[in-house]
This record gives structure tokens, sequence and C-alpha cells, in this order.
């Protein structure tokens, strides 16, 4: 039992968990099992409050509805690194927003040269240009106090404004078949929620039951419906006004932590991750969809975030954090290549509907593109320090 406790208090047992849930899923769906894996995911979920009705099958129930608690986790966090973390001085933010703008850029250029011509697969273009910040926290922590830590604050710097541009993608590029009656109540409810906040309402059921109802509106209108996470997140106040030592935001972000890392991303991992490859061959491998996250997230990655950080070093626009040499960088560069939560999400996004063999592809060049770059920028980092 005390190991037990003792590895959930690891930094990185997130992160290998995640490759853990992965990897059973992979086994179960190149097994006899698969037929069960499939029934689960399809078997459809209803509910109904009178005319409301919300149908669907369990895997969309996991990717629109689990995953609005992990925006709203992500929300949270952001919220509090904007106003007194890592990202509430403009110093702090420019060389990580540097190396994130190329993280994004580059790899959605090389996907979309490779399926330019391809009306259907091109919608994938954002998948590569997402970075998993478990996966890829955890891969770097697995290297213990050999990491300065400024160079942690980089990776979680450019993961955090990569999740705010993964936030605006899916806003913008995601979203069909508006309804306007149901986004206008959508945006209704956000002046309730900045009443709570003005009010200093710090008990958080008041905002969990005007965000359901966010929730619901977004799920009707077509703009994806875990955005209601992140502007729910924006609203509760990070400080109680009668009692200035007691955070909501905080102690919501700290209950929720464990939920979304050992409850939430693994079962999301466990119903997305999970492909067969009985009738996968070199061929499948290097057609245009898979051959473009792949090499987007293991050659785009590196390109943009290292390239971008380096122009920016020879400009004089930034500085190198200190105790971070270049090498170091290059092998947190690598790390960024790991996109898997965040690129499965979007995956699901592009192609859940049209093209179901496009949404297989995708998943194959994720696990492909993440995998090299999580093993490359484990060994480059492993070479490039030295164990205190």
């Amino acid at each position: 039992m005390n190991l037990l406790k003792d590895f959930f208090k690891l930094e990185a047992a997130s992160g290998i968990i995640l490759v853990v849930v992965a990897v059973l899923a992979m086994i179960i769906s190149n097994s006899p099992l698969h037929y069960y894996y499939e029934l689960i995911l399809d078997l459809p979920i209803e509910i109904r409050v009178g005319p409301l009705l919300i149908a669907k099958p369990l895997l969309l129930w996991v990717n629109d509805a689990l995953m609005a608690v992990f925006f709203f986790l992500v929300g949270l966090e952001l919220k509090r690194e904007m106003i007194e973390g890592a990202l509430s001085k403009l110093s702090n933010i420019a060389f990580p927003a540097i190396g994130a703008i190329g993280g994004m850029l580059i790899p959605a250029i090389i996907y979309s040269w490779i399926n330019w011509g391809d009306a259907i697969a091109i919608r994938g273009w954002a998948i590569p240009a997402a970075t998993d910040i478990a996966f890829a926290l955890g891969i770097l922590l697995l290297l213990g106090n050999r990491i300065p830590t400024n160079l942690k604050i980089f990776l979680l710097s450019v993961a955090i404004i990569d999740d705010i541009g993964a936030i605006i993608i899916i806003a913008l590029f995601y979203t069909e078949n508006l309804s306007i009656n149901a986004l206008l109540i959508s945006l209704s409810i956000i002046p309730v929620l900045y009443i709570l906040n003005r009010k200093n309402v710090v008990r958080i059921i008041p905002y969990l039951f005007v965000g359901l109802i966010m929730w619901v509106a977004l799920l009707k209108s077509g703009i994806h419906a875990t955005l209601a996470g992140v502007i729910l997140a924006f609203f509760i106040p990070i400080r109680a006004k009668d009692n200035p030592e007691y955070s909501p935001l905080k102690k919501l972000e700290h209950d929720l932590h464990g939920v979304v890392a050992y409850g939430v991303l693994p079962i999301f991992a466990f119903a997305n991750a999970g492909i067969s490859l009985t009738a996968v061959g070199l061929d499948y491998i290097l057609g245009p969809v898979p051959l473009g996250i792949a090499i987007g997230l293991f050659v785009g990655k590196q390109l943009g975030v290292f390239g971008f950080c380096w122009i920016g070093l020879k400009a004089g626009w930034v500085s190198l954090p200190r105790e971070v040499n270049l090498m170091q960088l290059y092998g947190v560069a690598l790390l960024c290549g790991v996109g898997f939560t965040m690129s499965l999400f979007i995956d699901s996004l592009a192609f859940d509907k049209e093209a179901v063999n496009l949404l297989f592809d995708g998943r194959l060049g994720i696990m492909l593109g993440s995998l090299c770059s999580g093993v490359a920028g484990y060994l480059v980092l492993r070479m490039t320090t030295k164990a205190k």
C-alpha cells in the first residue's frame, strides 16, 4: 500500500499511467477482446429532461463530457498562471511564446503540404500542432534532478500557451451546423457567471450548475461543448474578498488535478488509443494522413519550437533561461512532439463524422509521431544533462 501511495506521489505518475493505459487499449484492440472494446464504446446513452434529449455513444460522452472537465482544469491553470504565475509577466512569456507559436505553425504547414488537395484529409491540419502536457512533462520528470528547474518551467509554459492555441483553433475551425438560438443561450449565461464572480460567490456549486447549462447549450449550438469548461474556469474567483488566504480557484484546481490525471485522461486515452494493427503495413503508414501527422509531430515540432527560439535568441528578442543550454532546449523541443491527448481530441473532431477511416489514420500517425518524439527527447536530455 505504501508503494502505491509513493507511486501516486510521483509527478511523473500521470504520464506513466497514460502510457500504460494506451498500451492496454492497443493490446485489447489487437486481441479477440476487440469486439467487446468496440461494443462498449458504441454503447448508446441517452439523457432526457422534458423535450431536451442528449443521445450519444459512450465514446462521445467521454470526448464531450469528460474532456470538458479536463478543459475546465486547463482553464483554471491558465487563469492562475496569467494572474500570478509564469504567464503574469511579459518577460517570462516571450521565450516560451515564440517556441509555442513555431511549434504550432510548422507542424500544421508540414501536414497541410503533404495532404494538400484532399478536402477531407486537410481538416486534420491542427492535429500535429498540439502538445500533451502530461506525457511530455512526465517524460521530462523521469530524468529527476538532471533537469534544471527553468527547463521544466519552459516546457510547462510552452504547453500552456499551446493549450491556448488549441482552444482557439477548436473554437474557430471545428464548429459545424451552428445553431444561433443555442449560441445565444450560451452567451446569455456569461453575464450570470460575471455577476457570481463580482458578488464574490465562493461556493463552487452555483458556478457548476450554471456551467452545466452552458455545456448543454454549447453542445446544441455546434460549438464544441468542452469550451464551456474553459469559459467557466475564468469566472472562478482566485481569492475570497473576506478571506484573502482562501482561494476557491486554487482549491478547485488542487481537488481536480488528481481526478483529471488519474481518471479523466486515462479514460479518454483508453477510449481513443485502441487501434487495430492487423492490416497495417508500411504502405498504410506512409499514407498522407499518418505520414503528415507523424512528420508534423516528430520533425515539425522540433523545427518549430527550437528553430523559432534560436531565431529569437540570435535576433536578441529573448534570452536563454539560466542553467539551460541549447542542447537541453533541443531535447525539450523534441518532447513537445508528444501530442497524445490533445492530438487525439482534435483528431476526433476533424474526422468523427465524414471519414471514419481517416480517424484511424490520424490515431496511427499520432502514436508514431508521439513515440518517436518521446524516445528521442528522453535520449537527448539523458545525454546532455548530468545527475546532481
